[in-house]
Formats: C-alpha cells, sequence, structure tokens
C-alpha cells in the first residue's frame, strides 16, 4: 500500500509569493504559512502599477518583501503581447507569466520549493481559467513548481504537493468571481483591513489605454518615462513625432516637472498663473510655438494677443511671444 510523503517541519520548507497585496494574495500566503511554510512575498514596479498596496499588506501580515521594478522588461511586452490585450490595453497573460518568471528565478536564487500564487480558477475571464493558468505557469518556465493554494484542489497537483513539501489536503477549492469565501476566510484569520479588488493597473483603464495605444503608435521605441508623462496633466498630439503634457493643477505640474527629466522642454508662463506644459524630444520650432500657445490657453493670460511664456530645453532657456491657442483646434489635438 502506498504512503503519501511525510509532510516538512516547520520552517523547513521556504515559498516565494508573488504578492500584490490584495485579499486573495494575503491568503494563499496565509493558508501555506499555516502549514509551518517560511514564505517570501514578491511585488512588482512598473509605471502601470505600484508596490504601495503590497508594502501596506506585507507590514499587516508580518511578510517579508521584495520590490522588483522590471519597466524596462515589462515595457516591452506590453508592446507586442503574444496572447494579445484584454478590454484595453492589459496583457494578463503575458504580464502574469512574465512576473511569474521573475519569482522562479528569485525562488532558484533562494533555494525555495515553489512559487505560489493567489489566483482563483474562474475568477479573471481572460488569465484566470483553466486554461491560461496552465498557460500561464508553462511559459514561465516553471509549470509544475507553480502552486495556486487558493484554487489547487481544481487543478492538476504540483511537484511540491507530490513531494509532500506542500500538503494538498490542507489547500482549497475556491473558483469563481464570487468573494464570500474570502471573506469569510478574511474574518476567520483576524485580517480584517483589505482593498478590493478591482483597480490597480493602469492597463485596464480607458482614457490611459487610449494615451498609451496613441504612445506606441506614434513613438515605439518609446520608454517607462515616455510612459510616465502620460499618467499627468491634458495630452495634445502635436504632430507625428511629438505631444504636449499640459497640467490641469498644481499637483499636476509637479508631476509633470518631476517626470519630465532633461530630455523634455518645459514651458511655463512668463507673467500670469498658468500651466507647466512639458514637450517631447523631436520637435520642431512650429511644434513648440503650438505647445507654447496650449499653455497660453488654459493659463490667466488674455487670449486676445500674444504673451511671453519661458521655454527651458537642456541645452538652453529662452523666451517666446505667442498668442492662445484657439480652442477648437486644441479639442482636436486632445489625446
Amino acid at each position: 500500500m502506498a504512503t503519501s510523503p511525510s509532510l516538512p517541519q516547520p520552517g523547513s520548507v521556504r515559498a516565494v509569493a508573488l504578492f500584490s497585496g490584495g485579499l486573495d494574495s494575503v491568503l494563499a500566503v496565509q493558508v501555506v504559512r499555516l502549514q509551518g511554510i517560511d514564505v517570501l512575498g514578491v511585488t512588482f514596479e512598473t509605471p502601470f502599477f505600484s508596490a504601495r498596496k503590497a508594502r501596506e499588506a506585507a507590514r499587516q501580515i508580518d511578510l517579508s518583501l521584495r520590490v522588483v521594478d522590471f519597466a524596462d522588461e515589462h515595457l516591452e511586452m506590453v508592446k507586442a503581447p503574444r496572447y494579445g490585450y484584454g478590454r484595453n490595453m492589459n496583457p494578463c497573460i503575458d504580464c502574469h507569466a512574465l512576473m511569474l518568471r521573475k519569482a522562479g528565478g528569485i525562488m532558484e536564487e533562494t533555494g525555495a520549493a515553489f512559487v505560489l500564487t493567489g489566483e482563483v480558477l474562474g475568477q479573471r475571464p481572460m488569465s484566470q481559467g483553466k486554461q491560461s493558468l496552465y498557460v500561464v505557469a508553462k511559459n514561465s518556465g516553471y509549470l509544475d513548481r507553480v502552486v495556486r493554494p487558493l484554487s489547487a484542489l481544481l487543478l492538476p497537483e504540483t511537484e511540491p504537493e507530490r513531494e509532500g513539501k506542500v500538503d494538498r489536503e490542507r489547500l482549497l477549492a475556491i473558483q469563481g468571481r464570487g468573494r464570500k469565501p474570502q471573506m469569510q476566510m478574511a474574518a476567520d484569520m483576524g485580517i480584517t483591513s483589505y482593498e478590493t479588488p478591482a483597480g490597480g493597473c493602469l492597463l485596464t483603464d480607458v482614457s490611459f489605454s487610449r494615451r498609451l495605444r496613441d504612445l506606441f503608435s506614434h513613438n515605439p521605441g518609446c520608454t517607462p518615462r515616455d510612459v510616465e508623462m502620460l499618467k499627468q496633466g491634458r495630452l495634445f498630439r502635436i504632430d507625428e513625432r511629438t505631444r504636449a503634457m499640459v497640467g490641469r493643477n498644481h499637483r499636476d505640474n509637479l508631476a509633470i516637472e518631476r517626470a519630465a527629466g532633461d530630455r523634455y522642454t518645459l514651458i511655463r508662463m512668463a507673467g500670469y498663473p498658468g500651466p507647466l506644459t512639458a514637450l517631447s524630444p523631436g520637435w520642431s520650432e512650429e511644434g513648440l510655438r503650438l505647445a507654447a500657445s496650449l499653455c497660453v490657453l488654459y493659463s490667466d493670460a488674455p487670449k486676445d494677443r500674444p504673451v511671453a511664456v519661458n521655454i527651458r530645453t537642456e541645452a538652453e532657456s529662452r523666451s517666446l511671444e505667442v498668442a492662445a491657442a484657439a480652442p477648437d483646434d486644441a479639442a482636436g489635438r486632445l489625446v
């Protein structure tokens, strides 16, 4: 008669958790920890999402957390995802596979036995169907070492389960989009503070996705800094090569200035309150004047005559006199 493998001693097995900070990832970590397994959380940062929620959740459950910035690699994936986009510009299958691949590298580096995630079978139509979960794990390169504790009993057994490094009988069979089982688990575990599952990734946002499509269409060689510039203010297409970001308020102005760096040309009103305007590289003198006219349009300056603006580039600072753009022309350039 076959015998099941003996269970590990507390602390003898380590795991790496793909940790978003959402309730599912918190519960997945705690389910595995209850088996005496040490867990290291791994989360990621790009211009499209931050590690804020993961950091806060990790503090609440006393989880060691490693934050990985993979902005360049992630952006290249977003430009041409193998499995396409969701409703907006969200390449969820490719994104999850990339994160799992990175987490798998950390698993090997630290000598951990497996990677765990908070994915729930059937919760998200694009990325959490049974076939999608298989594809994500396979493309990560760690197909047999990815454990989904919340839905494991509905999925094929993995190597850590077969070897007794994690007790399959103590894993769960949650599926679907409902949240009641997770909320009850949280209450039973004393987890009272957690964020709603929606939101967090700009690639699922309709208006941001429109801006990103415009950027990819006109500037396929764009960088993470270019993506950062899409997140603030009004965005205008100046010509095929360039775009202008015009602040809507003081907070926008500060954010645009922080993100602009030396590559972007900054335009400010000389004698009136107004927005900070940033013009992307590659502009012509005509394009510069157009961006400056947008700055004047949204300022407190008179709209019936030319006024002075200050121009700052990486190489020089100068002044320019320009009249406000026509509102209809500005509206036609808005992205």
